[in-house]
């Protein structure tokens, strides 16, 4: 790859460039990314900590905010530092480095958020095979299926956005290390380049928003046939959260990567902001607000999640064996 012998340093513009602006935004983004890790930390531990919740709709959940977490630390404490200290340059290997760990963690979002509606349609519409059907084992497959494709998906953006020689002046307009402004820089043409990243984003993000549409499709299908008022209050509670966390996180990523590179502009970094620093935050609070189950645990052990002893060992267990009982599993299973 070129550009990291010609130039070894890039400089992000970041978010502003105004100086009085820049304490009052780091102070507003690093109260985000501390709520962000807590959020997201005690969720993943009250999942743990509480055998109610030990049933595979929480544990995609728990994988979805390893996910936040993880491309939210590749991005704030970066920004962070620029906003206090000014120091904006990053590395050619830092560059890609953040570029390819983002672009994982976001592609395995999509891929966690469709395996969800998947649990979601067997929950609502095969709810007597549900524990045959989503089994632990199918639901490591899943999770691993999701991380496969990411990872191989974030090889290519990565080959494709600094595969080229990079020409100065050697300044990122933006506030991380992104495709449409890290192209800008290359001086040889970039239209395959470009051609093959929107083809795998489109495919990677129209493939599983197609597979949540037709997921809800059948679900509503299935829903508008019962009889029951409350099976059908029920049915649409369990599938509330998920559908605002997937309007939230498509609605910005459509936005920013499928559309030609030609018309990035200025209000991307207002998207970015959005999906890379807000997002991350608010998942936790939409699965917990209006979820019965999650304050219940959190009421019963609200107190155990404060302990880091704890938090070690349920971040631990997301490689367990033991995550899923049998009994919890069969508490989602409808009485149509």
């Amino acid at each position: 790859m070129g550009g990291n012998h010609t130039q070894p340093k890039f400089i992000l513009l970041g978010i502003t460039d105004t100086p009085w602006e820049q304490a009052p935004l780091f102070g507003l983004f690093l109260l985000i990314y501390i709520v962000t890790l807590a959020g997201n930390i005690g969720l993943i531990v009250l999942v743990w900590v509480a055998p109610s919740l030990h049933t595979p709709m929480y544990f995609f959940l728990t994988h979805f905010s390893l996910a936040d977490i993880c491309y939210s630390s590749i991005i704030s404490p970066k920004m962070l530092t620029d906003l206090l200290f000014g120091n904006k340059t990053i590395s050619w290997a830092g560059c890609v480095t953040q570029f390819h760990l983002f672009a994982l963690f976001v592609t395995a979002e999509c891929h966690l958020l469709a395996a969800m509606a998947y649990d979601r349609l067997v929950a609502v519409c095969h709810p007597l095979s549900y524990v045959m059907v989503v089994s632990p084992r199918a639901c490591w497959q899943l999770v691993a299926w999701s991380y496969l494709v990411a990872s191989l998906s974030a090889l290519v953006y990565t080959g494709c956005t600094f595969g080229g020689s990079f020409c100065g002046p050697h300044h990122i307009d933006h506030f991380f290390c992104d495709a449409s402004p890290v192209l800008r820089l290359l001086c040889s043409d970039t239209r395959r380049s470009e051609v093959a990243i929107f083809a795998l984003a489109t495919a990677n993000g129209l493939g599983t928003s197609v597979v949540i549409l037709l997921s809800y499709g059948r679900i509503l299908h299935t829903v508008l046939g019962m009889r029951s008022a409350p099976s059908r209050a029920r049915a649409f509670h369990t599938c509330a959260s998920h559908l605002v966390s997937v309007s939230v996180f498509y609605g910005t990523l459509f936005f920013m990567y499928l559309q030609p590179a030609s018309r990035h502009g200025s209000r991307d970094k207002v998207a970015s902001v959005f999906y890379t620093v807000v997002s991350p935050m608010l998942n936790p609070f939409i699965y917990s607000l209006r979820n019965k189950e999650v304050k219940v645990a959190l009421g019963k052990y609200g107190a155990a999640t404060a302990s880091l002893g704890i938090l070690c060992q349920g971040l631990t267990t997301l490689t367990g064996k033991d995550f899923f009982s049998i009994s919890s599993v069969n508490s989602l299973s409808f009485s149509l």
